[in-house]
């Protein structure tokens, strides 16, 4: 988990569809007039004012789990600013409610996964035409009937405002089914387990875990993590499959780590993986004891990571351990786990990273990543004779898709890039033959000849190259006249796969031109790339995705004028630096959910994802350097006088990665800012957390409107 994982025509017409227009306002409303209260904060001998620290509510972990607990004056202002913003984007309703119209022609109404087979059954997920949430089922293996519904999330979230469906798993021998559910955003989840011979739920729901979960192999146990008050991983417990007592597993005392259980391929061992940025440790317990404790895989080592599997009668493990920045593959017996025993298999090669392994009883599969594009190498156990899965093309993505089953010969994997629906295969490791299973269905139509796909790289201020993936239809001409929207995220070591998305292509068909970029901070270019982006070289990150801009404008993508910058959540951190470092480069921002009120966020403990996130930072509570560096970029505390362009702000009442008061913060101080006149507008969902609304069509809506603000801020519409 991280604290932090989206859009100009040189006329109206062009940046429309035929006939479709934007109205003028009658009037133009009149933003909220929002009051400050100077608030001195002392430390490490240094001194800040912030001026809406009131918006904060102190109260704030019991509003995550109920919203209507906001105190009185922030609720009033909060509904105040999404008023405002309604009034000045009503221009845009129509305009929303036809890209809506067009995002959801683009999905299968009635769509459904290409089954998981396991023993005598196949697993699957399928949509009713005009459902939000999926039904969960099975039917008898090779077959096309018998299907049994095992959840219908459509009817669990009938009644509720959000209603979001984490995990669902089944016991090995089919007899239970499991599934987590958050009833507000918050992302504290109910666990269920039902019988799937009676249909009855099986003893007390476990309340205010992840939700993630599993079951034992021998299907008799349940594990899951635990929430502590302040929303972190602190336990892991164990309970009877059926109901029952609890049983506290494993307990980690440092409040800066992540926590989560799972099982091995193999399902010889149950693992407890501990770890932050820079360091992990894994904790096992064997599957034929599942009430053991577990044992210490190897002890954790500050700026070490590793995760591990179970094959060929040893264990695997990924590291970056002994300078293997990119990564490398160890092994190990399986009684001698310790660091000092493992040895190297797969050595380390500087720009190849190997992203991670998966495990089948007679292959070994790993995915690595290469200038910004995957493939897939596969290792047969009998002679450690190796083959990859590429692709020759600019940009695209390779994934590989989990397995229920370990011993078998199929693997399946996924195949996409900007222009191309993605397919599903299931690779036959044996023949190196593939079966396609599935193509992504667009039922309004697609034509992939339409659209170009370019890589660019665009030299940064230190003359790094940086990857930059670009859709556009080959009819817009490179004259600087089209409307370009540039998106980027960079951090965590997340990278921007090149895939499909059905929702830019409302704004690609339009005449846009689609920029995602590759900027240090995610993994793109290696594990190398995303160091480079973080702690005292985060800013790194900003002026790279300043250099993709201007390299596209300079290119003829775009001009200033016709430019939207989008990020979100850590990529809206990236938004608030770049906007206040160099504002004349774009019409409009598109920030959502964004992590911009850094130095504030980093010095509340409380927070949920305070501690575990200093490796990516910084602690700025022990460390004046670390606070210094903070502080010259965060962009709350950055704003200053100076003409910034139309802004757009996101977030969620119950959102617990980025609390809903960091983009009402900065959207007030942006507003008492702005020289430029252009609108600074706050839209906060009252009903939901960090990824917006639940249902797969609700969702589209927020992005339509995120993408209607695009348009209209490049076409100035608050002027018309």
């Amino acid at each position: 988990m991280n604290r932090r994982e989206v859009l100009a025509a040189s006329a109206a017409a062009a940046a429309l569809l035929p006939g479709q227009v934007m109205s003028a306002s009658p009037a133009k409303p009149t933003p909220p007039v929002v009051k400050k209260e100077p608030k001195v904060i002392e430390q490490l001998g240094r001194k800040r004012t912030d001026d809406y620290a009131w918006m904060k509510d102190d109260n704030w972990q019991a509003v995550l789990r109920d919203p209507s607990l906001i105190k009185a004056d922030v609720k009033a202002h909060l509904t105040e600013e999404n008023a405002y913003t309604k009034a000045m984007l009503a221009s845009t309703v129509e305009l929303q409610g036809k890209m809506f119209e067009e995002m959801k022609g683009r999905i299968k109404e009635d769509d459904s996964s290409v089954p998981a087979p396991d023993g005598p059954w196949e697993y699957y997920s399928r949509f009713n035409v005009g459902g939000q949430h999926p039904l969960y089922c099975r039917r008898p293996r090779g077959k096309t009937d018998g299907e049994q519904i095992l959840l219908d999330a459509d009817a669990l979230a009938k009644g509720k405002a959000y209603s979001e469906v984490g995990t669902t798993a089944h016991t090995a021998d089919h007899k239970l089914f499991g599934y987590s559910e958050d009833q507000q955003g918050s992302e504290f989840y109910k666990i269920f387990v039902k019988d799937l011979e009676s249909g009855q739920l099986l003893g007390t729901p476990i309340e205010g875990a992840y939700g993630d979960f599993i079951f034992s192999p021998d299907g008799q146990w349940l594990f899951w993590t635990n929430r502590d008050k302040e929303g972190r991983p602190d336990k892991i417990f164990r309970r009877p499959a059926r109901g029952g007592e609890a049983t506290l597993v494993y307990e980690e005392k440092d409040d800066g780590m992540f926590m989560g259980v799972g099982t091995m391929s193999s399902d010889a061992f149950i693992s407890i993986g501990i770890g932050n940025q820079e360091t992990s440790e894994l904790r096992l317990i064997p599957a034929a004891t599942p009430t053991a404790e577990p044992k210490v895989f190897a002890a954790r080592k500050v700026g070490t990571l590793y995760d591990v599997e179970h094959w060929d009668d040893k264990f695997v493990i990924r590291t970056n351990a002994g300078d293997a920045v990119d990564f490398k593959l160890c092994t190990t017996p399986l009684d001698k786990t310790e660091a000092a025993n493992w040895k190297d298999w797969i050595g380390h090669e500087a720009g190849r990273f190997i992203v991670g392994i998966g495990a089948f009883k007679d292959y070994l599969v790993r995915v690595e990543r290469v200038n910004a594009n995957n493939r897939i190498v596969i290792t047969n156990r009998a002679d450690k004779a190796e083959h990859p899965i590429a692709v020759d093309e600019e940009a695209y993505a390779l994934g590989v898709e989990g397995s229920l089953e370990f011993d078998t010969k199929v693997m399946r994997y996924t195949y996409t890039s900007p222009s191309t629906p993605r397919q599903w295969f299931d690779y036959d490791m044996a023949k190196r033959t593939r079966t396609l299973r599935k193509t992504q269905e667009i039922p309004s139509g697609h034509d992939a000849s339409k659209y170009e796909v370019k890589r660019l790289y665009a030299k940064a201020s230190d003359g790094a190259q940086v990857p930059i993936t670009v859709l556009k239809l080959k009819s817009v001409k490179l004259d600087g006249k089209a409307p370009l929207l540039v998106y980027g995220y960079g951090s965590y070591g997340i990278p921007q796969e090149p895939g499909f998305s059905i929702r830019n292509l409302s704004l690609v068909d339009r005449g846009w031109v689609w920029a995602t970029t590759h900027i240090r901070g995610g993994s793109d270019k290696g594990w190398g790339w995303f160091q480079e982006g973080r702690k005292f070289k985060k800013k790194n990150t900003f002026t790279d995705f300043i250099a993709c801009t201007q390299h596209l404008q300079k290119a003829g993508y775009g001009s200033p004028a016709k430019t939207v910058a989008y990020g979100g959540s850590a990529g809206g951190l990236l938004m608030g630096a770049v906007v206040n470092e160099r504002p004349d480069l774009y019409a409009g921002i598109i920030a959502a959910v964004p992590f911009v009120d850094v130095i504030n966020t980093m010095s509340d403990t409380s927070l949920p994802l305070t501690p575990p996130e200093w490796p990516e930072w910084g602690n700025p509570i022990e460390d004046p350097a670390a606070y210094d560096y903070m502080m010259s970029y965060s962009p709350y505390d950055n704003v200053t006088k100076k003409p910034y362009p139309a802004v757009l702000a996101t977030g969620g009442l119950s959102d617990p990665r980025v609390t809903y008061w960091e983009p009402e913060k900065w959207a007030a101080k942006l507003r008492d800012n702005t020289t430029s006149g252009n609108p600074v507008l706050l839209k906060i969902n009252m009903e939901a957390g960090h990824g917006g609304a639940s249902g797969r069509y609700d969702f589209l809506k927020e992005i339509a409107f995120d993408y209607a603000f695009a348009i209209w801020a490049v076409e100035k519409g608050w002027t018309k």
